[in-house]
């Protein structure tokens, strides 16, 4: 069983920055390979970014290709989304998710990830 909590969410002006925090449990997250997804009101879960198990490859959604940077720190099992730039459409609850599978990694399909944090809320006022 694998838990995920995110932190660092928050109101923000557009323009500004955010960073936030997914902690794992698990003796194995070093293997997972880890995505961020959002959830605006109204729309349906999309993609933000992902990163393989080493860190190696990074992905982003075209939306945020420039302004988000995701990142992980396997001693610490943590996973990192850096957002900068921020815009009234970035607005969303923000989810971590692990894909503990072996083999290809479809980062932007939701139903490849069989674990999910519980989300933290990003507001960007304008």
């Amino acid at each position: 069983q694998v838990q995920l909590v995110e932190s660092g969410g928050g109101l923000v002006q557009a323009g500004g920055s955010l960073r936030l925090s997914c902690a794992a449990s698990g003796r194995t997250f070093s293997t997972y390979k880890m995505g961020w997804f959002r959830q605006a009101p109204g729309k349906e879960r999309e993609f933000v970014a992902a990163i393989s198990w080493s860190g190696g490859n990074t992905f982003y959604a075209d939306s945020v290709k420039g302004r988000f940077t995701i990142s992980r720190d396997n001693t610490k099992n943590t996973v990192y989304l850096q957002m900068n730039s921020l815009k009234p459409d970035d607005t969303a609850v923000y989810y971590c998710a692990a894909d503990t599978s072996i083999g290809a990694y479809y980062y932007t399909r939701k139903d490849r990830y069989d674990y999910w944090g519980q989300g933290t809320q990003v507001t960007v006022s304008s």
